[in-house]
């Protein structure tokens, strides 16, 4: 089973920007999120720990790896989508037109950036390879666990658009026979409640 983790919290997902290679930490919160993430895991029986090669996720995977008494594994495949020049961003600034033909075509790319479609291709082969082995958690971002989910249930990238996905969450995906099935989806009952 692969346990997949969004990073905990940063600056760009508390002010709801594009936050694709950009690179900034964990706030406090993200922290803590790390923290829970950590404190859930640590009863699983993790076997590795996998993380995106950008900071938030290193953050975030560091303390899960910790209580598992394993290191952590930077494997190129979960690193977030490349945003190209709508990294940090926000989307009501970013360009009806190419917004509305990015949700509807797997293959448009943000200019200078990445299409869902190769993020679904590098996505797959990252669970084809690690699925059927001892349970793993892998630290990653919004797409590529969009991505995971989207590979497990068979269905187009598109669908990807009509999931909300927190940070700090786990998304659990088992399978057989190389075919994945999606077990939970945005788990966020370890995260400390935050005020209303």
């Amino acid at each position: 089973m692969i346990l997949f983790a969004r990073h905990g919290q940063t600056e760009a997902n508390r002010q709801r920007l594009a936050l694709g290679r950009a690179d900034p930490p964990l706030t406090e919160l993200g922290s803590q999120q790390a923290a829970a993430l950590a404190t859930r895991c640590a009863t699983i029986g993790i076997a590795r720990v996998y993380a995106s090669p950008l900071l938030r996720a290193r953050e975030t995977a560091a303390p899960i790896a910790a209580a598992a008494g394993v290191e952590v594994v930077i494997d190129d495949r979960l690193i977030e989508l490349d945003y190209g020049e709508w990294d940090g961003k926000s989307f009501p600034d970013l360009p009806a037109e190419a917004l509305a033909r990015w949700r509807n075509d797997p293959t448009f790319a943000p200019p200078g950036g990445e299409s869902l479609r190769a993020v679904s291709s590098r996505v797959a082969a990252f669970c084809t390879e690690v699925l059927e082995g001892p349970t793993v958690v892998a630290v990653s971002h919004v797409s590529p666990i969009k991505a995971a989910v989207t590979w497990a249930l068979g269905a187009s990238e598109e669908l990807g658009w009509r999931m909300f996905l927190e940070v700090g969450s786990i998304t659990r995906i088992a399978g057989r026979d190389g075919q994945g099935s999606l077990v939970g989806f945005n788990d966020t009952s370890h995260l400390p409640r935050r005020a209303e």
